[in-house]
């Protein structure tokens, strides 16, 4: 017998804004292609221009730029510590010396592949939060069944998965105030912190499998798995704004790519 199943979790708010409104796999594809783009080069000035344009269109999303990068803080950290890993372990420290302080010499080689880098990781997250965090769940299942054409299955699962993910913090943080309460707590010592984390991010792995297993039995149960055909309760048209999104994505990445090779 298996206790109930939560599976709701935020989800993107109703958004009147030009960009929020287009389809999610006319997003998702025009995301691809500029992502793309980003990805295939580490030059500075291209990278540049990809940030921009992701902070000028933030607002057709329906955000605004310093939400948009209180949104994408994971990001910022992980270029944080793109720029430091590089600063201290670069095998590479030709060109001139701009600092040094003991093992740490940074170069002007070191800096220029740090910041790209750090561009990079930047220039292919941002999109991403702008997109997926104004992307309805239910929406993407709807479109990826009727535009993509992939099976009702993968994008129910897609839904669900979706959906949980909201639930990871409310569970890390109901799991970090239960061992709060139990007198379990790291103080100012970095070793406990760390093993802290580690075993408070085994038990959300843990209960994370167990969901998505009763979830999957759940969802088995209710027929989802027939492979009987399934119809379309929300009708989603594909209108030309959805191409005109996906030539805009396109052409930037075009740009990107000019502007890397000039």
């Amino acid at each position: 017998m298996t206790g109930p199943i939560a599976v709701s979790a935020p989800s993107a708010p109703p958004s009147t804004a030009l960009l929020a409104r287009r389809t999610p796999v006319a997003k998702i594809v025009a995301l691809a292609l500029f992502t793309t783009a980003a990805l295939l080069t580490r030059d500075v000035a291209a990278l540049g221009f990809a940030l921009a344009v992701t902070f000028l269109v933030a607002p057709l999303f329906g955000i605004t730029p310093w939400g948009l990068l209180r949104r994408g803080w994971p990001a910022l950290l992980g270029a944080a510590s793109v720029v430091v890993s590089l600063a201290l372990f670069a095998a590479d420290r030709s060109g001139t010396v701009l600092f040094a302080a003991g093992p740490i010499v940074i170069t002007t080689t070191v800096l220029v592949n740090a910041l790209s880098l750090a561009m990079r990781l930047l220039a292919i997250a941002l999109p991403s939060v702008l997109v997926f965090s104004t992307t309805d769940p239910t929406d993407l299942a709807d479109s990826l069944i009727q535009h993509a054409r992939v099976s009702a299955r993968f994008a129910i699962g897609a839904l669900a998965a979706f959906r949980l993910v909201g639930l990871l913090g409310d569970e890390w943080r109901m799991i970090a105030m239960a061992r709060r309460a139990r007198g379990i707590d790291a103080g100012r010592n970095p070793l406990r912190w760390l093993r802290l984390f580690a075993s408070t991010a085994f038990g959300l792995l843990v209960g994370a499998i167990r969901r998505g297993t009763r979830l999957a039995v759940a969802m088995d149960a209710r027929g989802f798995d027939a492979g009987l055909p399934r119809t379309v309760a929300r009708p989603m048209p594909w209108r030309p704004a959805d191409w005109l999104l996906i030539a805009a994505g396109a052409a930037l990445a075009t740009a990107i790519q000019l502007i890397a090779h000039r």
